[in-house]
């Protein structure tokens, strides 16, 4: 016999019915999941990725493509340590230390690039023992100041004659002045006292291996409205025009590697792209390549 339930108290509150919610899934909760937004994003970054290293590729110049692949490459750096027999600041080195690499051929083991501390700050294309190239661009640096020092007509050119070293190589810059102009206005006609600059230059130059890159360069100054001519096509023409010198005056055909003009992109003073010395000619003898480099020729006998 079931047992009645107990009576309520006269203060106790009703009970309370028991709900119970039945929840029927009806399979398509995977649509409308968080996983397929994952995947999707990735895919967009993706494609994302994908368009700008085509836009890279057809953006940048092969220097610069080379330039982005070097920094993405995992390389481990090591730079020379004690050598040359001192453990200073500086490690002893010189422009013609002995190398003291870490890793030579003959050892195994754990590999790494070593990148040979350099006065111009870093590896140089072409690389290969500077050393030579370095001592045959300072006789050909004094010989050129000492004809132009005996020429009583070059010899107030010498203020426009500027010597520097870069990755490229030995770069001499024949820059013009208030005073001094190489070209007549707005043309690539050689003035005479630049013309028998341009002579003295090349019977250096002719004495030594090295590829010849010719650069023109000009101001910002702008054309007048209406004509053909700007700045990028004069400094090509110049460029053209200082080849047909030297080669005129004894530099063989085959040393010239390139012949560019920049127009006013590369200024010689950077806070004023209408300074005249913007204006100018560069003349640059390239790094001998590793293996191809050639004995240097006799100098001509200065006057």
């Amino acid at each position: 016999m079931a047992s009645k339930a107990a009576p309520r108290g006269k203060n106790e509150p009703e009970p309370r019915p028991i709900i119970v919610k039945k929840i029927i899934a009806d399979g398509h909760g995977g649509h409308h999941g968080g996983a397929w937004k994952v995947a999707y994003a990735d895919f967009v970054t993706a494609m994302m990725a994908f368009f700008l290293l085509l836009w890279i590729l057809g953006a940048t110049t092969e220097k610069q493509r080379k330039g982005i692949a070097d920094y993405f490459t995992p390389t481990l750096v090591e730079m020379r340590q004690k050598s040359a027999g001192a453990n200073g600041p500086f490690g002893g080195d010189a422009l013609n230390a002995k190398e003291n690499y870490p890793h030579k051929a003959a050892q195994t083991g754990s590999r790494g690039i070593t990148i040979p501390r350099d006065a111009t700050g870093g590896m140089q294309e072409g690389a290969g023992d500077k050393s030579a190239d370095r001592k045959r661009f300072e006789s050909l640096k004094r010989t050129l100041i000492r004809k132009m020092q005996r020429d009583p007509g070059l010899k107030r050119l010498l203020k426009n004659v500027r010597f520097t070293e870069t990755r490229e190589g030995l770069r001499i810059d024949l820059v013009d002045e208030a005073d001094f102009a190489m070209f007549n206005l707005a043309t690539a006609d050689l003035l005479p006292d630049a013309r028998r600059l341009m002579t003295e230059v090349a019977a250096v130059i002719a004495a030594v291996p090295n590829d010849v890159i010719v650069r023109g360069h000009t101001d910002a100054l702008p054309y007048a409205a209406g004509r053909t001519t700007n700045n990028w096509t004069l400094s090509t023409l110049r460029a053209e025009a200082t080849r047909q010198a030297l080669h005129a005056a004894g530099v063989p055909e085959r040393r010239f590697a390139r012949i560019e003009g920049v127009s006013d992109r590369e200024p010689y003073v950077p806070g004023d792209r209408y300074d005249p010395r913007n204006r100018r000619m560069s003349i640059t003898l390239g790094w001998a390549r590793l293996g191809h480099a050639q004995p240097m020729a006799t100098a001509p006998a200065t006057r």
